[in-house]
């Protein structure tokens, strides 16, 4: 990704819609089954993950385009009222701010949700001060044309919590639970002890976060992140640390695909001990890792981007590729509730570039989900996906994050030391 900083004391972007914004045939959902709202949070069975409102995934010419906001209208029209966005995603938040105020005509703030984030800024830019929490939040409601935040998540706090196992953090998180959950601090009597100051400084955002929670400007707090252990002990840290009140939920990101299915070893546990009301799952494709060309960036070895090529040249006949394959297994798998104590499910965020993506993701959804639909084609190709991993050690593995971690966790926290 970019190493341009987007901390709130930079130089705000720049950006305007089009003067005219195409309306087709294709601008209008396909008659089908509903999207329902699921959830104590509400939230849509989709999320709009905005992060491609960037260049992250697209051009600058796509975004200048009329794209954006008929991508987003298209979404709501299909039932999809609920985006997750963050300032370290570039432009962003501007892009879909801009695209909802365009479209409040039709769609006014109460019918839709919104996720942002705070606390992460740049590759290697973390400031989990209060104070930046804090400036960071009021710049996100500016930017979104919104006066509060249906979800406010601490940003990767993976990068930032103290670090607890041996290192390094790659492989089978899953097995934690069976030997290993000392080395994570997982285990009773430690539920509020403060490891270092990675913790203590996600502590204090917590408490920012609380009260602006408190001042009506965010309805829910949580935290997000991709190492699963990580993000179970600061969740349950957030709930034994005064007030003593859990976080609201929690966003998950690459643990619930046809590669790495652990985070429904986890579920459980987030609900049942660290009292969160709703999890969220994103990324089905692993942040590009399961399509034909995952981006430069993406953090996994090169070992696995190796094994998922070949997981993509196993099923390349079927109709959509590994990436129909890979959305439609979370698709059908979001609210499982594997052991939890109360019905819960779980809404999936999936990045949308373009009308044929948004099109595409709700027929995928409907298939998935019609009881009269033979699956079994389906769940073949998926065991030969799975296979292709299995066989060469890499099913339900994760990867180092983050990469490089460094025991002393000394990463750039406070204006004092960031980076640009």
């Amino acid at each position: 990704m970019s190493q341009q900083s987007r901390h709130p004391d930079q130089p705000e972007p720049s950006y305007s819609l089009p003067p005219y914004i195409r309306e087709e045939i294709a601008d209008f959902p396909q008659p089908g089954l509903q999207l329902g709202n699921v959830g104590p949070l509400d939230f849509p069975q989709l999320v709009f993950g905005a992060a491609t409102l960037s260049t992250i995934y697209n051009t600058e010419g796509l975004l200048q385009s009329d794209i954006p906001v008929r991508t987003v209208r298209l979404a709501l029209r299909y039932g999809i009222r609920g985006f997750d966005t963050s300032p370290y995603y570039g432009d962003s938040e501007v892009v879909l701010g801009q695209c909802l105020q365009a479209l409040t005509g039709e769609f006014p703030r109460s019918s839709y949700k919104i996720i942002t984030k705070c606390g992460r800024y740049g590759a290697d830019e973390f400031d989990y001060t209060p104070a930046t929490i804090r400036k960071s939040v009021l710049r996100s409601l500016k930017r979104l044309g919104t006066d509060y935040l249906d979800v406010l998540l601490l940003h990767d706090v993976d990068f930032v919590g103290s670090p607890m196992a041996p290192f390094p953090l790659e492989g089978f998180h899953a097995k934690v639970f069976t030997g290993a959950a000392a080395d994570w601090g997982l285990v009773p009597g430690k539920e509020s002890k403060v490891w270092g100051t990675g913790d203590r400084r996600v502590v204090e955002a917590i408490g920012e976060m609380r009260k602006l929670k408190e001042e009506g400007l965010v309805r829910a707090i949580g935290i997000s992140g991709y190492t699963l252990p990580t993000l179970l002990r600061l969740a349950i840290l957030a709930a034994n640390t005064a007030p003593f009140q859990p976080l609201d939920t929690l966003l998950s990101y690459s643990h619930y695909t046809l590669q790495n299915s652990a985070f429904v070893t986890y579920l459980p546990h987030f609900v049942n001990q660290a009292k969160l009301q709703q999890v969220f799952c994103a990324s089905p494709l692993s942040m590009g890792l399961l399509t034909a060309n995952p981006p430069p960036w993406h953090p996994a070895p090169g070992k696995l981007k190796e094994v998922a090529k070949n997981a993509y040249e196993r099923v390349k006949e079927w109709p959509g590729e590994l990436p129909n394959l890979a959305v439609g297994y979370t698709l059908k798998r979001e609210g499982e509730i594997m052991g939890c104590d109360k019905g819960l499910t779980v809404p999936t965020v999936i990045g949308l570039s373009n009308l044929h993506e948004v099109h595409e993701a709700l027929a995928l959804w409907r298939e998935v989900n019609n009881l009269t639909t033979d699956g079994v084609p389906r769940r073949y190709a998926e065991g030969l996906v799975k296979s292709v991993f299995q066989e060469n050690g890499y099913l339900d593995w994760s990867w180092n994050c983050p990469p490089g971690f460094r025991k002393s966790n000394s990463l750039p926290l406070s204006p004092a030391s960031r980076t640009a």
